[in-house]
């Protein structure tokens, strides 16, 4: 629970995970005050199933954001659990961080938010994804592609030998640095409600990637594989089953968002500077 006396904004984050941790960090540095959810409550945060707590933030956050994936089951807990005082909370903005996945396989096409959902193996999350947006008129959801940042990047698993370079012709990917999906939500304070892609300027395969990583590590590039002979785990593997390119052009013209980090260059170079001064 990271609170500032005379808050600048009060914001109730539901699951502080590596995305919402980042974005929770830099609000508090601009004078915020915000409260987060784990299941535990560790880290002076609220526990998630504690009601009394929880109703008692949402009566008083003026932005709300949920981080939280559906569960095993395909339901999503936040709005399982607190949904009818969600949609009745007085605060004037929510938002919740949904996934590019819920486009499916495009085939290696652009997609923007006007692109059909629910199609691919994130079934869940597109379910999710509409309930959010039915949930009350202030909402805010950002598909977001893979997701990188210090301590969390390719150059995390070429240091711990599970860099993987996989041969799959004509499959590319989006990614975004961390750093971008903060400012992402922070433009959209003071643009209008909706749904919006967040996502680096510089589609690619992932294995140009893992050879520019290992490039500025100073390593030997891992073997050339396919998909079978890297054995990668069905969650891994799954990750490959779909092609396409996230477009952002909606985010630019409403949010006046711009990537600080438009290609994984410019994203690995700034992670390899923050995890040396960590000791990541």
């Amino acid at each position: 629970m990271l609170r500032n006396k005379g808050a600048m904004g009060r914001m109730l984050i539901f699951g502080r995970g590596y995305s919402a941790a980042w974005l929770a960090d830099r609000l508090v540095a601009r004078g915020w005050d915000v409260v987060g959810t784990t299941r535990d409550g560790r880290g002076g945060t609220l526990r998630f199933a504690d009601d009394n707590a929880v109703l008692a933030a949402l009566r008083t956050a003026d932005h709300i954001l949920s981080s939280v994936p559906p569960d095993d089951d395909g339901a999503d807990p936040v709005l399982a659990r607190y949904g009818a005082a969600l949609a009745l909370a007085p605060a004037r903005w929510t938002g919740y961080l949904s996934s590019t996945g819920v486009y499916g396989d495009t085939g290696g096409a652009w997609v923007d938010e006007s692109a059909p959902v629910g199609q691919g193996r994130r079934a869940a999350r597109a379910q999710a994804d509409r309930a959010w947006q039915a949930l009350r008129g202030d909402v805010r959801i950002f598909r977001l592609p893979g997701i990188y940042g210090p301590g969390r990047s390719a150059l995390t698993r070429v240091r711990a030998g599970q860099a993987h370079r996989i041969r799959l012709p004509g499959q590319v990917f989006s990614r975004i640095h961390v750093d971008d999906i903060a400012s992402g939500v922070m433009a959209s304070f003071a643009g209008p409600p909706g749904v919006y892609n967040l996502a680096d300027d510089h589609p690619c395969p992932q294995l140009e990637v893992t050879e520019g990583a290992c490039d500025l590590l100073g390593v030997p590039w891992p073997p050339l594989q396919s998909v079978d002979e890297a054995a990668l785990s069905p969650m891994a593997r799954s990750f490959y089953a779909e092609n396409r390119r996230v477009a952002t052009g909606k985010a630019k013209r409403l949010l006046h968002w711009t990537p600080a980090f438009p290609t994984w260059r410019e994203g690995l170079a700034d992670c390899l500077t923050q995890d040396a001064l960590t000791g990541a």
